[in-house]
């Protein structure tokens, strides 16, 4: 079975929501244990700054993986 072009961006999105609420969680509970005290809006902020970073780092890999997909065809 195929999945359909919305269902791909809806399931796209969910990623990158999910993905940023642990980011933003997984800071709140372990930065303190490393003595780094932020505020909220800071987690925040660098949730998303490793959010764009993360979608950067997955469009970067798929596409080296379709060129290597793409040779090994020819």
């Amino acid at each position: 079975m195929k999945q359909s072009r919305t269902m791909s961006l809806v399931e796209a999105i969910a990623n990158v929501i999910v993905g940023y609420g642990v980011a933003v969680l997984t800071q709140i509970l372990i930065f303190p244990i490393f003595g780094l005290h932020t505020t909220l809006a800071q987690n925040l902020k660098m949730g998303a700054v490793f959010t764009v970073v993360s979608i950067a780092r997955s469009f970067a890999l798929r596409r080296v993986f379709e060129a290597i997909r793409v040779r090994s065809v020819k």
